[in-house]
């Protein structure tokens, strides 16, 4: 009797393991070149997966990355040393990037942080006002603040908005940037700026350089993050410069 050929129909261990790397690492052809053929050394594909390793990891560190901040500001119920004006234009730029990324399909590997940097920066414009003893501006800020979202983010705008509010993200950041330098300078300490917050964006925006030239191949994108970088890195400066002063130093000495 001749011999039957069984076909192995199980599912091999390396399934669940495949789904998830290519959900979200690479695309099917890298993980060919890794698993099957062996070429651990393949540049193009070891690129797509360092893109996306850092992009999935800034978008889990953005979920906590302006936390140290919201609770400073808490625990010490002061904003002493933060600039409203600053908030405004980083949400300016936060929106205008999250809005261009999601009109051209970009993955959102690519501009996750985004969303949770959004929401973040929102809980700390409205605690710079309520601990200003301005809760009900706060809570208007807000509102007026989602609204306006929403309608960005509807059918309503046109594309031609959307991208110009992503080229304006550079002079947005820049001015944004230069208002709390020049606060922290006035001041002559750093105030209630978490360095944990300042340190982690400026890494972040380090590594979407890489991400964005990657993963969208926009340049706009990419000198957004190049600009970004610059700003947060002299921030960063600032803080290790300022890092013994503090309000109540400052207070002691000025006696």
């Amino acid at each position: 009797m001749a011999d039957e050929v069984v076909f192995d129909n199980r599912p091999s261990f390396m399934d669940p393991l495949k789904g998830l790397l290519l959900t979200y690492f690479m695309p099917e052809k890298c993980y060919d070149e890794f698993f099957l053929d062996f070429n651990l050394l393949h540049v193009p594909c070891l690129k797509i997966v360092l893109s996306k390793g850092l992009g999935i990891g800034i978008i889990l560190g953005s979920v906590m990355v302006k936390l140290p901040q919201i609770f400073k500001l808490m625990g010490a119920k002061s904003a002493e040393g933060l600039s409203f004006n600053t908030v405004l234009l980083e949400l300016l730029a936060i929106t205008g990037t999250m809005a261009y990324c999601i009109v051209n399909e970009f993955p959102f590997s690519a501009w996750g942080e985004a969303l949770f940097l959004m929401l973040q920066t929102v809980i700390i414009g409205f605690l710079i006002q309520h601990y200003g003893g301005k809760t009900s501006r706060g809570l208007l800020f807000m509102v007026v603040y989602f609204v306006l979202l929403v309608l960005v983010l509807s059918p309503v705008t046109p594309v031609s908005v959307i991208t110009s509010m992503q080229a304006f993200n550079m002079p947005a950041i820049i001015i944004g940037r230069l208002i709390q330098a020049a606060a922290n300078f006035r001041n002559g300490h750093t105030g209630q700026l978490s360095a944990i917050s300042v340190f982690l964006l400026f890494a972040g925006s380090l590594a979407r350089i890489f991400t964005s030239l990657q993963e969208t191949g926009d340049t706009l994108m990419a000198l957004t993050y190049v600009i970004s970088s610059t700003c947060n890195g002299i921030i960063a400066l600032q803080v290790l410069y300022y890092w013994n002063s503090s309000p109540e130093k400052k207070k002691k000495k000025s006696e």
